[in-house]
């Protein structure tokens, strides 16, 4: 089997991105192929790492994250992966990205309180070279997706 994506992956892509727990079979039937196509092409993607995983997409405010932070983040010298390994294994941090502007790194986390966000913060400042960090506050959710249109 082909190593390229086409058009048929594609498809099946936007049929799992819909509802990740979508049969075999019913994507099947939706794209006019057989069932073995379909389980060949989602091992296909899963090996060549197209698919990394299947989640579920939770509405965290309705966990109790009512809070959602943007952090910039500035580190000194050469420290930034291992600084941003550091974060990324937090269990309140949803992203972490390395950019350019000014700042090193943003850092996108989820919080129940104001006091877990402060101790969070708090936190990174204490990893050392760490130099500085810059937080907003997220007011309204207009779009919250971890992917694009297919």
């Amino acid at each position: 089997m082909s190593s390229k994506i086409d058009d048929l992956d594609i498809s099946i892509l936007r049929e799992l991105k819909k509802d990740a727990r979508k049969s075999h079979r019913d994507i099947a039937e939706k794209l006019g192929v057989a069932e073995g196509t379909i389980y060949n092409r989602v091992n296909k993607l899963q090996e060549m790492g197209v698919i990394k995983r299947f989640m579920v997409d939770l509405d965290y405010s309705k966990l109790g994250y009512d809070l959602t932070a943007v952090i910039g983040v500035i580190v000194e010298g050469g420290h930034l992966p291992e600084i941003e390994e550091k974060i990324a294994k937090k269990p309140n941090v949803s992203a972490v990205y390395d950019v350019t502007g000014d700042y090193d790194a943003l850092v996108v986390a989820k919080f129940m309180d104001r006091d877990a966000l402060n101790k969070f913060v708090k936190g990174l400042l204490a990893i050392p070279h760490v130099k500085r960090t810059y937080t907003m506050l997220v007011l309204n959710v207009m779009k919250e997706t971890h992917g694009v249109d297919l």
